[in-house]
């Protein structure tokens, strides 16, 4: 197969997952305003349910807070990386060839920019879905990270069960 002929089935994918990347960003800045302005109007805890919270919390690190710190660079840093994965994510989408791993690969992406919005806007994260049971509180988080989390074990459970090739 030539490799004109391989871009260009490749195009479609390359724009599904771009598309799922920009609704994914879209809804995570359209909720975070909402929450921001509307919801959290003055901060407080919201009960839901009795699993389920409402809360106000600024992530100024990674995953569960990991490398939170108050340094002025963090934001910066943590962006940079997040752009250097973001590039990373772009090359694999460019060479995906099924629509299942570039919806995957739009949510991952479309999370990491969401969240990457909000360093840059905030200098942290904004996270506010609060899962608690039996006194354990799962760490806050949104609607970008739901994005990553999904995306990445649906790839995960995709490349360890799918049966390409076999």
């Amino acid at each position: 197969m030539s490799e004109a002929r391989t871009m260009e089935g490749a195009r479609p994918l390359v724009r599904l997952g771009l598309g799922v990347a920009l609704a994914w960003v879209v809804l995570d800045q359209a909720v975070k305003w909402w929450i921001l302005e509307v919801v959290m109007q003055p901060p407080r805890v919201i009960e839901v349910t009795s699993y389920f919270n409402l809360v106000m919390a600024w992530n100024r690190g990674v995953s569960f807070s990991l490398f939170a710190n108050e340094a002025a660079i963090m934001p910066y840093a943590l962006s940079a990386l997040a752009a250097v994965i973001v590039l990373f994510l772009l090359n694999w989408l460019r060479r995906a060839d099924r629509a299942f791993t570039a919806i995957c690969l739009g949510l991952v992406i479309g999370g990491a920019i969401g969240n990457v919005i909000d360093r840059l806007r905030f200098g942290a994260v904004a996270d506010f879905l609060d899962f608690h049971a039996m006194g354990y509180h799962y760490p806050a988080f949104n609607v970008a990270d739901m994005g990553i989390s999904v995306g990445v074990v649906l790839l995960l459970l995709d490349g360890l069960f799918s049966r390409r090739g076999a």
